[in-house]
């Protein structure tokens, strides 16, 4: 079965929930109206269908290969990746400063995650190369932004992060990759780099590694660390490719999903030390990184709904032409297919509105994120941060999460077929696994939001979040219809919940770390719970007053029932989420290390 992109979904998405035209009142994005992202991404949906995702199972089939230093990618991704470049895809939400297109995000994560339905490994290399200009962008000198980042904008070149080594996984702070500097103002990079995505590879003339190294001299720990731009290939004055850098790929590694995507380990500084250039300032660059990180956790996020999305049209697919047993009510005299079965539709609809659900949040996080970056009054820009980056973790942790629940629910409604290869379902749950991993584990991302975005500042964002839920809760209301009133007692519900959390994280953070982090995780899904549901509750009311006003009314009532079924199937479980973590504390610490 061929992947569809769900154009109707994000394009409400986008005009109803994000308020495209909103967006396109902020200066600099007056063209970026709800014409301009129809016309966007259905000539995204045209190439990725038809380019890209035919390329996903061979991916997986024959993927990327190593020998003697040099990685040959799987057949038809190079040639696949000139014509992404080409159209202009790797641009299109990067500054017109360096030939990009400068859209919003907003537009943008619908397209990237189009591109990652159609081929997640395929994907993983534009996602880090948007992360590397992002950094460029911020921290970068005038003269390192010359030389990099047109060629990094047009796809002409890729970036890669290099953040782990063999001894520091999440703990950066254990970083030894050491930089040594030169009379010249360059510095010389040696050490071992792991887990780098496209590290290595024959679909772009040059690489451009951001590396993570320990100037001598410089503070242990994290405030030691700084960033620099390492090239595979020298670059001349004139902007031509020069002598190969001090960096080479001696191995990839042989993983579980993602296969088509080559996971490299980096060799730097083997024959004198590679040439590096130093990002911002000394003993910045995890500041820096942190810039490419959050970039990368909310493409992650939208790689979790893009592979849910693929699952859920497979299984719908199979669904349809599956012939098995009579239906229980007698509707049909024999066997028929198993999307008459309820508890087959029950596993649909809960891929269906997971995904549509962690959709809509990313939407609205993107909207935010196009607010806080460009909106003219200080104060929106403010506001629209910090619901910003209290969102990245949620799209981060909850979508991914997400996603290993409905690519398991596709292998599932295959039954027996699903954990055939050959039917491809299981290469949707099999590439899911790593996304709750890389890019900071969903643990990770749980103390982010904890730490960072709950505690410091004693709740005041969650519970401004809250309120905004609160307004929901009285249109609904006012909605007054059955279906509207039973979304809204969840939602209530939900919200209670996770305020009653969010005062038990304010209130123990300081006197008991160890029974709030008990608690962190089930949290991140309960406020990821909350918010996606929250989305499709707006959504709800939106699709309600679009009916007969000349829209796609079967599209509008399908979505007001995935809506329901969200409330009552998904929702619901918020208030279960709290008492776990508000009285379930003792029960996670009680056992003796040595009983384990």
């Amino acid at each position: 079965m061929s992947y569809r992109a769900p154009l109707k979904d994000m394009l409400f998405g986008i005009r109803h929930l994000a308020n495209i035209d909103q967006i396109a009142a902020i200066p600099g994005f007056e063209d970026a109206g709800y014409e301009t992202a129809q016309a966007v991404l259905e000539e995204c949906a045209r190439f990725n269908e038809q380019v890209v995702a035919p390329l996903n199972w061979e991916g997986d089939r024959n993927p990327s290969s190593w020998k003697d230093g040099v990685v040959t990618t799987t057949p038809g991704f190079k040639q696949a990746y000139r014509q992404y470049a080409e159209g202009g895809w790797q641009g299109l939400q990067h500054p017109a400063d360096f030939s990009g297109q400068g859209l919003p995000k907003t537009i943008g994560a619908a397209c990237g995650e189009m591109l990652n339905s159609a081929n997640l490994s395929f994907a993983l290399c534009p996602l880090l190369t948007d992360g590397a200009i992002e950094a460029l962008l911020t921290a970068g000198s005038d003269d390192l932004k010359a030389t990099y980042l047109e060629k990094l904008v047009s796809g002409e070149w890729t970036g890669t992060m290099n953040l782990t080594e063999p001894q520091a996984g999440s703990d950066l702070a254990q970083v030894r990759t050491r930089a040594e500097p030169q009379a010249d103002g360059t510095y010389k990079i040696f050490g071992t780099k792991i887990y780098i995505t496209y590290g290595e590879h024959d679909m772009a003339d040059n690489i451009v590694h951001l590396v993570l190294a320990r100037v001598a001299g410089a503070p242990e720990g994290v405030k030691g660390i700084s960033l620099f731009v390492v090239p595979k290939f020298m670059v001349k004055p004139d902007g031509a490719l020069g002598a190969r850098n001090d960096v080479h790929c001696v191995s990839i590694e042989h993983k579980l999903g993602i296969k088509a995507s080559p996971t490299a380990v980096l060799q730097y500084g083997d024959h004198g030390g590679a040439i590096g250039y130093l990002v911002g300032q000394e003993n910045r660059g995890l500041e820096y990184m942190f810039i490419m990180m959050n970039a990368a956790r909310y493409a992650v996020g939208v790689q979790g709904i893009a592979v849910a999305e693929r699952s859920y049209q497979k299984a719908v697919a199979y669904a349809r032409d599956r012939v098995q047993s009579r239906p229980v009510d007698g509707s049909i005299k024999a066997s028929a297919p198993i999307i008459h079965h309820p508890d087959v539709k029950r596993m649909l609809m809960t891929m269906r509105a997971y995904t549509e659900g962690c959709r809509a949040m990313a939407t609205v996080a993107a909207a935010a994120y196009d607010a806080a970056h460009h909106h003219p009054d200080a104060e929106v820009r403010k506001q629209n941060t910090a619901f910003y980056e209290f969102m990245v973790p949620l799209v981060k942790g909850y979508s991914t999460e997400m996603s290993l629940e409905v690519t398991s629910l596709g292998v599932q409604v295959h039954g027996g077929m699903g954990f055939i290869e050959e039917t491809g379902a299981a290469q949707y749950y099999r590439d899911a696994k790593i996304l709750t991993i890389y890019e900071g584990t969903t643990a990770i991302q749980a103390n982010d939001l904890v730490g960072r975005k709950t505690l410091r500042d004693g709740g005041q964002t969650a519970r401004a979040i809250a309120a905004q839920v609160e307004t929901t809760e009285a249109d609904l209301a006012r909605a007054g219809d059955s279906g509207a009133l039973a979304v809204h007692k969840r939602l209530v519900a939900a919200r209670k919940a996770f305020l009653d959390v969010v005062d038990f994280m304010a209130g123990q953070g300081q006197s008991s770390p160890n029974a709030v982090y008990a608690g962190s995780v089930p949290y991140l899904m309960l406020a990821g719970n909350l918010v996606a549901g929250w989305q499709m509750a707006r959504a709800y009311l939106a699709a309600q007053a679009q009916v007969g006003q000349g829209e796609d009314d079967a599209f509008m009532q399908a979505k007001m029932a995935t809506a329901r079924f969200y409330a009552d199937h998904i929702l619901a479980k918020a208030p279960g989420q709290r008492d776990s973590i508000v009285e379930g504390a003792d029960s996670v610490t009680a056992m003796a290390l040595d009983a384990f």
